[in-house]
């Protein structure tokens, strides 16, 4: 009963297999390995995007620093929603790359036209003494479970073109977004008007790779030059070609996000039946409930694994509710599920 991330679950045997083959005998180093060009080929194929430029890092913290590095100026400012995981959980990583600063457009998970538009205003209103505008970043699925529908993204990137800023998504959980919308990569990309994307995998079944696409060529060399400079260009880069190669061979990458989703919506109902409250509405593979402090201590008890979300286990009233995060991967088993439903 493991609900603790889609981080700790196992690597798919598939990729394992991969990683195998891929160990046999010599590769040319940094990224010239023969894999890489198909990945290359088939990332390009799957956004739809023959000339967009495809790299590969080990982690989403590297991808987005990275791709917001390349987007923005020392001088500029990224905009982003106040629980935008480039803000909550990446240690400044993005102003450490880039020089630039974070603007929290005010709203909730979801960044909102208007106020982004308005936080847009807000800035290159002091001349050289204030930040200037810079890239908007989106995370596709949102830190709390919530997924952009294609006319939300659209009308976000509308607002940023309209102040000629480029747009980068961080879709570390990117595929369990497009299941749940059941859309095309380039509709949820470049056709909405987005130049960057992290295309993760980490989550979804990988050991450790992410795939930074860039719609716009001419961002090319300067993100190359950024990855070593930032040591991120592994040397011994067909270990992640392998990883991707397999994720992207008979839509395993879609498989598995499926997967994920669909042990999402069974626990989700479950959790509904029982009479939990939902701090956010379920969309994709991550699920915020809330419950009574007794039911969290005899699930801890059974050996349920997940995080609390702003409560602790510890509390003399037991009927009191207290809020978690729950989130499934493509490895979690129905009995799992069931076995931590029958229990509360």
């Amino acid at each position: 009963m493991y609900f603790a991330s889609d981080n700790s679950g196992p690597v798919h045997p598939q990729v394992m297999a991969k990683m195998a083959e891929a160990n046999q005998g010599y590769q040319m180093a940094y990224g010239a390995d023969s894999m890489m060009n198909e990945v290359r080929d088939r990332i390009r194929s799957i956004f739809e995007a023959p000339g967009a430029a495809v790299y590969l890092v080990a982690t989403g913290t590297a991808a987005n620093s990275l791709a917001l590095a390349t987007l923005s100026k020392p001088w500029e400012t990224v905009f982003c929603s106040p629980v935008a995981h480039i803000h909550e959980d990446e240690c400044n990583a993005p102003e450490f790359y880039s020089g630039a600063k974070l603007t929290l457009v005010p709203g909730t998970d979801k960044m909102d036209p208007e106020a982004l538009r308005a936080s847009i205003l807000g800035e290159e209103t002091r001349g050289v003494h204030g930040p200037q505008r810079g890239p908007v970043s989106i995370t596709q699925v949102t830190e709390r479970g919530s997924v952009y529908t294609l006319e939300e993204l659209q009308a976000l990137c509308a607002v940023a073109k309209d102040y000629d800023l480029p747009v980068h998504l961080d879709g570390a959980r990117f595929t369990n977004a497009l299941v749940t919308l059941n859309c095309s990569p380039a509709e949820m990309t470049w056709k909405a008007g987005v130049d960057a994307v992290s295309f993760g995998g980490t989550k979804n079944g990988l050991m450790g790779v992410e795939a930074v696409v860039f719609f716009d060529e001419s961002k090319a060399w300067e993100f190359e030059l950024r990855r070593k400079r930032g040591a991120h260009l592994f040397s011994k880069h067909r270990y992640l070609s392998a990883q991707m190669a397999a994720y992207l061979q008979d839509d395993l990458w879609l498989k598995l996000a499926r997967q994920a989703n669909e042990n999402s919506a069974r626990l989700a109902d479950g959790l509904r039946a029982k009479g939990a409250s939902f701090l956010h509405e379920p969309q994709a593979n991550m699920i915020f409930a809330s419950f009574p402090r007794a039911k969290h201590r005899q699930l801890h008890e059974a050996g349920a694994v997940y995080h609390f979300w702003g409560a602790e286990l510890e509390g003399a009233d037991e009927d009191e509710s207290l809020a978690c995060r729950l989130v499934c991967d493509w490895s979690i088993g129905s009995d799992q599920i069931d076995q931590f439903l029958a229990l509360l």
